[in-house]
C-alpha cells in the first residue's frame, strides 16, 4: 500500500495563519476586555469567585486536555484501542473526598493555594517545603507546554527554510537527525504563543484565562467528535464487506482493541494495573488535591455548590467526551489498517496528523480542526501561569519579601510574575531540545513530585492527629525515596512483583503508588511519634470542622439549613457610594425588604450572590455582597454605584439575588 493513500489535502497556508492570527485576536482581545474587570487580586486569580458551574467545567476540560494530548492517546488509542480512555476515567474514585473534604475547605478557609493552607494546617516550614514542590512542577510543565507546541506548530507550518535563509550554518544536524534550523523553527513558535499568553494572562487574569478555555473546550471537543464521525463515515464508504459505517468501525477493531481495559500486565509499554495506579496517583489525584491551577478553577465558582456541580459535569459527562476526542483517531487508524487503507508498516506516532489528513479533505473543515490545535496550545499554558503567579505572590512575596502593602501593589506583582514565568518556560525549551523523550521524564517527574504532596493533602484533610512535623518529614523524606526509586528503579520491584509484574513489564508506573505507600508509612509513623495536640488551631481545616470553617468564612453563624429561593429585584444605586478600592469591595452591602429576604430565607449579615438575569453569562456579570434587610420598598435591591460597576450591573434592571451562607 503506498504512502500516498495518507495524503489529504496539502495544508493551506493561509488558512493556517489565518485560523492563528485570528485566534490570537481573540484571546488578546479577552485580555484586554476583562482587564477593565480585574480589580482586585481576588478578581486576578480566582475571577472574584463569580462564575457558575457548567462554565467553571467546560474550562476545565482545556486546562485538561493539552497541547500534547490528541497527539498522545491518538498513539495510545491507535496501538491499544478503547483501554486509552483510562486515564480520562479514573478520577471517579476520588470525587467524594474532593467534594465533601479539600474543596469546602479550600473555599471556606479563603486560602489562595496550596502552600497557604499547609501554612494555616501546619507551620511556615511545611509551606516552603510545598512551594519547592509545587512550583519545581509547575514552572517545568510551563516549558514542556511551550515545547511541545513549538513542535506542533512546526510540524504544520514549518519555519527551517526561512531560518535558513538568514543563518545558512542552522543546516547541521544533531544526533537524532533534528536540524538546527528546525529546533530554532519551534522555538520561534513556542515563542510566539507565550508572548500572546503571557500577554492576555497578564491582563485578564482568570477571567480571560476561563472565558478563553471554555471556547478552547468547545473547539477540541467538537473537532475530536467530528474527526470521529467522518472516521466512520469514510470506514463506512470503504470496506470490503460493505458494512454500515460503525459496523465497519467495530469489525475493523481487534477484539483486544473492543475492551475497556488493556492486560493486567500485559502489554509491557501499557499494562492495566500499572496504568491505573500511575494514572490514580500520579495524574488525577494530582490534578485534583496538587494541582494549583486546577484548584484556582473550581474555587473561581459563585459558591461551594456551583464547584460541586462543576465537578459533576466533568467527571461524568467532560472527561469521557474528552477521552473520545483525543483517542478517536487512533481507533479510526487501526480499523482502516484492518482494510488496507494505511500502510501495514503505519508508525502509530503520527496517527493523529496523517490520519486526521485522510479523514478532513473540506478545507474550511480542516481550519476549524486547526483552530482546535491551536486551542490545545493555549489551553493548559495559561493555567500554569496564573497559577505559578498565585503561588509567586500570596506565598513568597506577600508574606516574606513586601508584607502589609495594598492590595494594588500586589495585583501589579501578579501580573508582572505572569510575564516572568513565561519567559522562564522558555528559556527551559532549548533544554528540554535536548533530551530523547521529555514525555517519558515528564511521566516521572510527576510520579516521583505527586506521591508526597498528595499524602500530605489527604492526611492533613482527613486525620486531626496528623501534625506540623509529620507533614513536613512526609514532604522531605518521601521527596527523597522518590528520588532514590528514580535512580535506582529496581527499588519498586518488590510491590511490581507483588502485582505479577517482571522486570522489563513496565513495573516503573508502580512508583506512584510505591510513593504513597511509602509517604503514608511515614506520616503515619511521625503522627504516632509526635502527634498534633493544638486541636483548636486547626478548626475548619480538617473534615471533621466544616461547621467551623463555614463560621469562620461568614463572620457568623451560618444560615444553610433552609436554602430558600433565588429572587429577581430590580437593582437602584444607594445615593452613597464606597471607595474603590479592593477592602472596600470586599464588604459590599446590598439591602433588600423583608418580603424578598423570607423568599430567600435570610437574614440580615447573610453572605447573598447578586447575579444579572442572563443566565447564559454563566456569572460573568455578578458580584458578592452582605445582606442588610431594611425598609426598602419591594421589589427593589439597593446597592451603591461602584459595586453595581465593579459587577458589571446595569442599573435601573432586573438582577437575580441568591442566598450563599
Amino acid at each position: 500500500m503506498e504512502l500516498e493513500l495518507l495524503q489529504g489535502p496539502p495544508i493551506n497556508k493561509i488558512i493556517f495563519y489565518g485560523v492563528i492570527i485570528g485566534y490570537f485576536t481573540v484571546v488578546l482581545g479577552l485580555g484586554a476586555l476583562f482587564s477593565t474587570q480585574t480589580r482586585t487580586t481576588k478578581d486576578f486569580f480566582f475571577s472574584g469567585q463569580r462564575f457558575s458551574g457548567w462554565l467553571i467545567a467546560f474550562s476545565c476540560v482545556a486546562t485538561v486536555i493539552g497541547s500534547y494530548s490528541f497527539v498522545k492517546y491518538s498513539a495510545v488509542g491507535f496501538r491499544y484501542g478503547l483501554s486509552s480512555t483510562t486515564t480520562y476515567l479514573n478520577d471517579w474514585f476520588l470525587a467524594p473526598l474532593f467534594l465533601l473534604g479539600w474543596m469546602p475547605i479550600l473555599y471556606y478557609s479563603r486560602v489562595t493555594s496550596i502552600p497557604e493552607y499547609f501554612k494555616k494546617r501546619f507551620d511556615e516550614r511545611t509551606r516552603s517545603m510545598a512551594i519547592i514542590f509545587i512550583m519545581f512542577y509547575m514552572v517545568g510543565y510551563i516549558g514542556i507546554n511551550l515545547y511541545t507546541l513549538g513542535v506542533a506548530a512546526d510540524a504544520v507550518a514549518p519555519l527551517d527554510k526561512v531560518v535558513l535563509q538568514y543563518f545558512p550554518g542552522a543546516s547541521s544536524v544533531d544526533a537524532e537527525g533534528v536540524m538546527t534550523a528546525t529546533k530554532i523553527s519551534r522555538l520561534i513558535w513556542a515563542t510566539l504563543v507565550a508572548i500572546v499568553g503571557a500577554i492576555y494572562v497578564t491582563a485578564g487574569g482568570q477571567s480571560a484565562v476561563i472565558i478563553s478555555d471554555l471556547i478552547q473546550a468547545l473547539f477540541m471537543l467538537l473537532a475530536g467528535i467530528a474527526i470521529f464521525f467522518l472516521g466512520i463515515h469514510l470506514l463506512g464508504a470503504n470496506n470490503p464487506e460493505h458494512l454500515g459505517g460503525f459496523s465497519a468501525f467495530w469489525n475493523g477493531l481487534p477484539e483486544g482493541h473492543r475492551l475497556p481495559f488493556s492486560g493486567f500486565t500485559q502489554p509491557e509499554k501499557f499494562p492495566m494495573v500499572g496504568i491505573f495506579w500511575q494514572d490514580f496517583f500520579g495524574a488525577s489525584m494530582f490534578l485534583y488535591f496538587g494541582n494549583q491551577g486546577m484548584i484556582m478553577r473550581f474555587l473561581a465558582g459563585k459558591n461551594v455548590n456551583e464547584g460541586r456541580r462543576a465537578t459533576y459535569a466533568v467527571i461524568l459527562l467532560l472527561m469521557p467526551l474528552s477521552a473520545l476526542a483525543v483517542s478517536a483517531v487512533g481507533w479510526i487508524g487501526r480499523a482502516m489498517l484492518t482494510y488496507d487503507l494505511i500502510p501495514k508498516d503505519f508508525d502509530p506516532e503520527h496517527s493523529f496528523v496523517l490520519i486526521t489528513a485522510r479523514i478532513v479533505t473540506n478545507p474550511l473543515l480542516f481550519g476549524f480542526i486547526l483552530a482546535a490545535l491551536t486551542a490545545a496550545l493555549m489551553s493548559t499554558i495559561d493555567t500554569l501561569l496564573n497559577a505559578s503567579s498565585a503561588i509567586a505572590v500570596n506565598d513568597i512575596w506577600k508574606p516574606f519579601i513586601c508584607p502589609g502593602r495594598k492590595d494594588k501593589h500586589y495585583l501589579n506583582m501578579a501580573r508582572i510574575f505572569s510575564s516572568l514565568f513565561a519567559f522562564t518556560g522558555l528559556l527551559l525549551v532549548p533544554l528540554y531540545m535536548s533530551f530523547n523523550s521529555i514525555y517519558v521524564a515528564h511521566a516521572t517527574f510527576t510520579a516521583a513530585v505527586s506521591p508526597p504532596l498528595i499524602a500530605t493533602v489527604i492526611f492533613g484533610i482527613l486525620w486531626k492527629r496528623f501534625s506540623a512535623r509529620a507533614a513536613f518529614l512526609t514532604l522531605f523524606l518521601g521527596g527523597i525515596l522518590m528520588g532514590l526509586s528514580v535512580k535506582w528503579p529496581d527499588l519498586i520491584k518488590p510491590l511490581a512483583a507483588l502485582h505479577g509484574m517482571e522486570p522489563g513489564t513496565g513495573y516503573n508506573y508502580m512508583r506512584a503508588l510505591y510513593g504513597m505507600l511509602l509517604c503514608s508509612t511515614i506520616a503515619v509513623i511521625a503522627s504516632v511519634i509526635w502527634p498534633n495536640r493544638n486541636l483548636a488551631d486547626i478548626e475548619g481545616l480538617w473534615i471533621g470542622s466544616l461547621d467551623a470553617a463555614k463560621r469562620r468564612f461568614k463572620g457568623g453563624v451560618p444560615n444553610d439549613r433552609e436554602p430558600g429561593q433565588k429572587t429577581r429585584l430590580r437593582l437602584v444605586g444607594t445615593e452613597q457610594d464606597i471607595p474603590d478600592t479592593a477592602e472596600a469591595l470586599e464588604k459590599i452591602i446590598v439591602s433588600v425588604g423583608p418580603a424578598a429576604a423570607e423568599k430567600m430565607k435570610a437574614r440580615t449579615g447573610d453572605l447573598v450572590y447578586i447575579c444579572d438575569k442572563r443566565w447564559w453569562l454563566g456569572g460573568l456579570h455578578s458580584v458578592h455582597a452582605t445582606l442588610a434587610v431594611d425598609a426598602v420598598e419591594e421589589g427593589v435591591a439597593l446597592l451603591a454605584p461602584t459595586a453595581i460597576k465593579y459587577g458589571a450591573l446595569r442599573m435601573g434592571e432586573d438582577v437575580t439575588i441568591e442566598k450563599t451562607i
